[in-house]
């Protein structure tokens, strides 16, 4: 399973790839494997909203369950992946690449020294597969 060196981690599974002062957003490998085939996503915000750190961002759902995706950090939404809806799979099979979900423009860069880097979220993975 990839941990790319490039984003940050919540404990709940999303990924931040933050470019200047944009974060692209989405949902881990880690976490896609354990929801299974995905077969739905609904995107909850729109461009201009203003999103809280911990706000519901986006909806996924597959065979085995359903889960919320929550924004890592607080900001304004710049772009939705519009294309996603259409095809939920290309999260199953891109997690880090086509299968982003929202860009936000970050308001309060200090709270990602609250993520997990790639190392202490492979490791906190490990830990929760014993």
């Amino acid at each position: 399973m990839p941990f790319p060196k490039d984003l940050k981690f919540t404990k709940n599974d999303e990924w931040i790839r933050v470019e200047g002062d944009q974060g692209t957003i989405g949902i881990s490998d880690y976490a896609q494997q354990q929801l299974s085939d995905i077969v739905f996503v609904e995107t909850t915000v729109a461009v201009g909203d203003a999103v809280a750190k911990g706000a519901t961002c986006a909806t996924v759902e597959s065979v085995k369950a359903a889960a919320e995706v929550y924004s890592p950090v607080a900001g304004t939404v710049t772009a939705v992946n519009e294309a996603l809806p259409a095809s939920p799979e290309q999260i199953n099979s891109d997690a880090y690449g086509a299968a982003w979900m929202v860009k936000i423009k970050i308001a309060t860069p200090a709270e990602l020294t609250d993520l997990l880097d790639p190392a202490a979220y492979e490791a906190y993975c490990q830990g929760r597969a014993t």
